[in-house]
């Protein structure tokens, strides 16, 4: 199950990026992350851009409210929304 916590700020929550995909989607949970899969390559710094784009679009925030708290050169990445709780980004997400 995908855990997501409460900050002071707003959630975070893990998610393992799959780059060059066929489309962008979630595509499960692996372990305690939400897995997506995203169409661009991992250079530079496109796919974190991507992933940006993507959650907010997802949450239907601001990119700018979304931002990369940690993994910023890795697939494993946590992922900070600032102003939603960890109960609304969890019914926002639908899991």
């Amino acid at each position: 199950m995908v855990t997501i916590h409460d900050t002071p700020s707003g959630a975070t929550f893990a998610v393992k990026i799959h780059p060059r995909a066929k489309k962008n989607a979630i595509t499960g949970e692996l372990g305690d992350a939400l897995k997506l899969s995203l169409t661009t390559p991992p250079i530079e710094g496109r796919a974190n851009q991507a992933c940006i784009e993507f959650i907010a679009n997802l949450l239907k925030v601001q990119c700018s409210s979304v931002s990369i708290a940690s993994g910023q050169n890795s697939r494993r990445k946590v992922i900070r929304i600032i102003g939603l709780s960890a109960d609304e980004t969890r019914r926002r997400l639908g899991i």
